[in-house]
């Protein structure tokens, strides 16, 4: 197998195994508990609380709290920023954000929010002017992704939070960093010193799915989203996940020791894999192309012929790849990421995305620069849309847009 799909989920890092195994085991004792053997599990959420908000320059190791996944972190942000601040109902958001905003942000619009989706270009790039201009005296919240999980294209957060900022300092900036954390650099006490909450998920880099974390500035005026017990300082109520808590922190360790090797390695296997790609097949183009992009991510746009039927041959392979968001698998619409960027007809439902991690091999990628450009052959000869004879469109027969 060969696994192109690491924007959706990664695999667990061996050492990450083996640092939760103690807490399957001997170590099961819930934190909370008041006996000496329930200590050490205690200890060791604390450590992974001051691990990781080391990590991210978080001037406080209680600013972080533990949560299931990052859809939680997110939903918890924006619903406990609405309840502790009724008078303002203006959010500020993308429209190619996650569903996990998105979907939201549409919702409390049905209840009568005010919720502006600000734009991109052709390139995937925010429409700062429009960004700027959404900005009011009654907006409450900005909520905008570091990196798009289809694209890898990323904004600019550092200077999005300090127009923010400049703008109306109570105005709260909530970052979405599920895909950029351990391959962007993000420091809440530097490029980041003007975001107030920061959401991630631990299966996005080599720890197990049902854990991640959101950061909330302290001071930040942000009600409790699930109630319970006296978990996380009374902020988020449930048992804590142990395990998976030390196994995220685990993680981030490893990060830190190889992010920088990673990240080059990651994104001179990306551009190979690109280049290649858009030199053996004709009528491609790269999604997000002449825009800043994570090192791991490319989204390939082919015309002429479905993705769907891609992936299906690419999977046959053994290659696992993806069309977009794994939340929006299960649609036949196109992606709402591509939509937003003008993406044509013609392309848009024939765009693949790979996505490397640190495991990624140039083998794998060598394989995948073989039998791609086999696949699009393929296919393209049952488009009613491609002259097999000239190996160039049909314009007889062009879609309308």
């Amino acid at each position: 197998m060969i696994y192109l799909d690491n924007n959706a989920t990664t695999a667990i890092a061996l050492e990450v195994r083996e640092a939760m195994r103690p807490f399957f085991d001997d170590n099961y004792f819930n934190p909370s508990s008041m006996y000496g053997v329930a200590k050490p599990v205690k200890h060791a959420v604390e450590s992974a609380r001051e691990l990781i908000a080391g990590f991210l320059g978080a001037s406080y190791a209680s600013e972080l709290l533990f949560t299931s996944c990052a859809t939680e972190s997110l939903n918890a942000a924006i619903f406990g920023a609405i309840r502790a601040n009724p008078e303002r109902r203006h959010l500020i958001t993308t429209a190619v954000e996650h569903p996990a905003v998105l979907e939201v942000g549409k919702s409390l619009q049905r209840e009568g929010f005010d919720v502006s989706f600000i734009g991109v270009d052709r390139q995937g790039n925010l429409n700062l002017g429009e960004f700027v201009r959404e900005l009011r005296s009654d907006t409450l919240l900005v909520a905008v992704m570091h990196a798009n999980n289809e694209t890898g294209v990323v904004f600019p957060i550092e200077r999005l939070s300090r127009v923010v900022k400049e703008t109306d300092p109570s105005i709260l900036f909530l970052c979405d960093a599920t895909q950029s954390l351990t391959k962007l650099p993000i420091r809440l006490d530097g490029n980041f010193r003007n975001v107030d909450m920061l959401a991630f998920s631990g299966h996005k880099f080599h720890s197990p799915k049902g854990v991640g974390g959101l950061y909330l500035r302290r001071g930040t005026r942000c009600r409790t989203f699930l109630i319970g017990g006296h978990q996380e300082s009374g902020r988020r109520g449930g048992t804590e996940n142990v395990p998976y808590i030390v196994g995220m922190a685990k993680a981030i360790e490893c990060a830190i020791e190889t992010h920088n090797d990673d990240r080059k390695r990651m994104e001179y296997l990306r551009n190979k894999l690109e280049t290649e790609i858009v030199q053996q097949i004709p009528n491609v183009e790269v999604n997000g192309v002449g825009a800043e992009r994570m090192p791991n991510t490319l989204n390939i746009a082919v015309h002429y012929i479905e993705g769907e039927g891609i992936l299906y041959q690419l999977s046959d392979l053994g290659i696992c790849a993806s069309s977009g968001s794994a939340c929006t698998s299960g649609s036949l619409e196109p992606s709402h990421v591509l939509t937003a960027m003008g993406v044509p007809f013609t392309a848009k439902h024939g765009s693949v995305r790979f996505s490397l991690s640190r495991y990624t091999t140039e083998n794998e990628i060598d394989f995948v620069i073989e039998k791609f450009p086999e696949i699009v052959a393929r296919l393209r000869r049952l488009s009613p849309y491609w002259d097999q004879t000239t190996n160039k469109p049909r314009e007889s027969q062009m879609p309308i847009q």
